[in-house]
C-alpha cells in the first residue's frame, strides 16, 4: 500500500506542476495557458501530492 501511495502522490505531484507551469505561460499545448486559475489549481494539486507523499513515507511496513 505504501508503493501505491507514494506512485500516486509522485503523479499528483507532476500533474500540479504541468497545471502550474501551463497557467504561467511556461508550456504552451493546451487551453490552460495563461489562465491564473490553473496556478491555484497545480499548487493545490502539488500541495496534496505532497501531503501524501509525507503520509505514506510515514507509514510503517507490514
Amino acid at each position: 500500500m505504501k508503493t501505491i501511495l507514494s506512485i500516486v502522490a509522485v503523479l499528483l505531484i507532476l500533474t500540479g506542476a504541468i497545471w502550474a507551469l501551463q497557467g504561467l505561460s511556461v508550456l504552451g499545448g493546451s487551453f490552460m495557458v495563461g489562465q491564473t486559475r490553473w496556478i491555484a489549481i497545480g499548487l493545490l494539486t502539488i500541495a496534496i501530492g505532497a501531503g501524501l507523499l509525507y503520509y505514506a513515507r510515514r507509514q510503517r511496513s507490514l
